[in-house]
């Protein structure tokens, strides 16, 4: 008997619901409290993906079959490594050279 292909968006929701369950369960072991924006995040997108599937509702803010935006993506790694005890990724900007100074020389 041929097994038949899994359903990506079951896929996709089911990772979803195991990463922020993870995330959750990793920062309560580790002792780590999570803000209250960070606790109300991962409920929110939780009830949302076991809801309707997926935790967005415009298709241009993440890919076709995905249960999260990139932008909760990102965020919930970001959740996920501070439970880990992880420097949090950040916005890396490079240092600012001072301008060069002005060839308007008057004298």
């Amino acid at each position: 008997m041929k097994r038949s292909s899994p359903d990506p968006r079951l896929q996709a929701r089911r990772a979803a619901l195991n990463a922020l369950r993870k995330a959750r369960r990793t920062a309560e072991r580790a002792g780590v409290d999570l803000s209250d924006w960070e606790g109300e995040f991962l409920g929110s997108v939780a009830a949302r993906v076991e809801t309707y599937g997926r935790a967005f509702g415009d298709p241009d803010k993440g890919q076709p079959g995905a249960a999260l935006s990139a932008l909760q993506t990102v965020k919930l790694k970001e959740i996920a490594a501070k439970a880990k005890g992880e420097p949090r990724p950040g916005l890396r900007r490079s240092r600012r050279r001072p301008a060069p100074a002005a060839a308007n020389d008057e004298g």
